[in-house]
């Protein structure tokens, strides 16, 4: 068994992601005991390759596609490891990684998630240290599940915005991406895992704004690097995650900040989102005059006033 596996559990949240989940797994399994592959009910040939080509992984097949916290919730809750290290089935840990992330996580008491570094196949170092999300977001897509001509640009940006982003006290408060955390279960487990109400998007957000008000750190690992391809699952069907990504920034706003902060929030959207529309092409045009419309559309209020709703934005 590798060495610091007794106490680590791996899962990995999947799909319609076959083309990189062999990859994963064969990466992940040097460096894990309990390996565990939740499939939010794939039509390609994700589960058949678990089941093949891995069979000391256990596989959560769900009747349908939950979404990622969800989904993590039955890995994370069925996983016996005092850490379980939850991995998007694009992301991997380059050699040396998964020792280092627990180590880090070791190193304070009141440590809830950590976060590694993340590059992506071309060794080019991806966003991994950002500020929570404010009411005059302008709708900039997700870091990696936008369509690839806007990647590299919108990388830096994201960058960027961690650094200027949202200040209390005088230091920043940063989150790390979801796409390789390694969370403490005692920390999991206090604040309640993640809350099945953000479909996708907005879930490890929600998830170290909780653990932060209830005395858990989180911490970024500058000593273990995963590699993040990113997209695998969102980028097929962009337009609609785009609208997704909307609805759950609206959905942390009215949360944790109250529902006028949230619907500020969407008046800037409607604006800025309109303004990309117009500037726009092909795919992106169509992506953002659809979230454009639903914006203004009575389901994007009622996100806001109804806080606990689970469904994603219709079709």
């Amino acid at each position: 068994m590798p060495s610091g596996a007794v106490n680590l559990s791996t899962v990995v949240v999947s799909y319609n992601a076959e083309a990189l989940l062999e990859q994963c797994l064969t990466n992940v399994l040097r460096s894990s005991g309990e390996v565990i592959v939740v499939d939010n009910a794939s039509t390609d040939d994700s589960r058949r390759i678990v089941r093949d080509l891995f069979p000391s992984v256990r596989l959560i097949e769900l009747p349908e596609n939950r979404g990622f916290g969800s989904a993590a919730n039955e890995g994370i809750r069925s996983a016996s490891g005092r850490y379980a290290l939850l991995l998007n089935p694009d992301a991997w840990p380059l050699p040396g990684a998964v020792g280092a992330l627990v180590h880090c996580g070791e190193a304070g008491e009141r440590t809830g998630v950590v976060g590694p570094a993340l590059i992506d196949r071309d060794g080019r170092p991806q966003p991994t240290r950002l500020s929570y999300p404010t009411a005059w977001s302008t709708g900039a897509p997700a870091v990696t599940s936008q369509p690839r001509t806007l990647h590299r640009a919108l990388m830096a940006a994201a960058a960027l915005g961690g650094r200027l982003g949202r200040r209390r006290g005088g230091t920043a408060t940063p989150f790390s991406p979801g796409a390789a955390l390694l969370i403490r279960r005692d920390a999991y487990d206090d604040v309640g895992g993640f809350d099945p109400g953000f479909f996708m998007f907005y879930e490890e957000l929600d998830l170290a704004w909780r653990m932060r008000g209830a005395g858990w750190e989180t911490r970024f690992c500058p000593s273990a690097t995963f590699v993040h391809v990113g997209g695998a699952s969102t980028r097929p069907i962009w337009t609609r995650m785009y609208r997704e990504q909307l609805r759950s920034h609206l959905r942390f706003l009215a949360k944790h900040e109250g529902a006028e902060r949230a619907q500020l929030a969407r008046r800037v959207l409607v604006v800025a989102v309109a303004a990309r529309a117009a500037v726009a092409r092909r795919e992106r045009r169509t992506a953002y005059r659809s979230a454009s419309r639903w914006l203004r559309s009575p389901e994007a209020s009622a996100v806001i006033g109804a806080r606990v709703d689970s469904r994603p934005p219709p079709e």
